[in-house]
């Protein structure tokens, strides 16, 4: 099918489920067994359900001659997308992914397989969650954000732009260890965060820090590598008087 000259690739499987007012958008490939809820929005160029990597090696070991995407589809577990949620163009959704209500993503967003995302969150452009990773309510992720494997990110957490989270200490090894961010702690722009740290409730860390060890529960931090400079209540005075001015 064409809409003014240009091609439509719109797929979806005859497995999944979608709200009757939800609203998928042209050129949008849905697998498995995929559940959208009431009232989202799926844009363009959207796929939701993609196969993790080792359904695709087995297909390659014996590349049968069907069409590819009634191949992925017939593999794919599909995805649960909650109500009141809204995919923006160009996000990729893998298989196995559970994502709340009203969650939003910005555009170019990849959530990979195994990753579970709680109500409320947003995920901003550009961003990767490289899969089997925990992200709770009220989670707001800045734009160009990576949060690799065994990451897990409590309730109401701030991530700013460009936020990198590790999980593997001595590159590249055997081991990867997961960060923790506990509720309410907010994490600067630019921020890396080394394998294995856990960083408390309600502690903020600076932009540009560069956290090696714990990050006390209501402590902010700064610098390379991340000192405590200040408690999060005086970071909250110096907060109110910043917005007074």
């Amino acid at each position: 099918m064409h809409l003014h000259g240009v091609l439509d690739l719109t797929y979806i499987s005859p497995r999944a489920r979608i709200a009757d007012n939800s609203l998928v958008s042209p050129n949008t490939v849905i697998l498995g067994e995929t559940v959208i809820g009431e009232n989202t929005f799926i844009g363009d160029y959207v796929v939701i359900g993609f196969p993790k990597r080792r359904t695709l090696r087995k297909l390659l070991l014996n590349p049968p001659k069907h069409p590819v995407l009634s191949l992925l589809d017939n593999e794919s577990k599909g995805a649960l997308i909650g109500k009141n949620t809204i995919i923006r163009p160009f996000t990729t959704i893998y298989e196995n992914s559970v994502i709340g209500d009203n969650v939003e993503t910005g555009h170019n967003v990849l959530i990979r397989e195994e990753t579970r995302i709680g109500s409320n969150t947003i995920v901003g452009t550009g961003t990767i969650i490289d899969g089997y990773t925990v992200i709770g309510n009220n989670v707001r992720i800045e734009s160009g954000v990576y949060i690799p494997p065994k990451t897990i990110i409590e309730d109401n957490v701030f991530l700013g732009p460009r936020v990198v989270v590790t999980n593997d200490k001595y590159p590249v090894s055997k081991r990867l260890v997961g960060v923790v961010i506990r509720k309410g702690a907010v994490i600067g722009a630019n921020t890396v965060l080394i394998a294995g740290v856990e960083v408390g409730e309600e502690a903020v860390v600076a932009a540009g820090s560069i956290v090696t060890r714990n990050v006390p529960p209501r402590t902010v931090v700064m610098g390379s590598p991340a000192k405590p400079v200040m408690t999060r209540e005086e970071y909250e005075e110096k907060k109110r008087k910043y917005e007074k001015q």
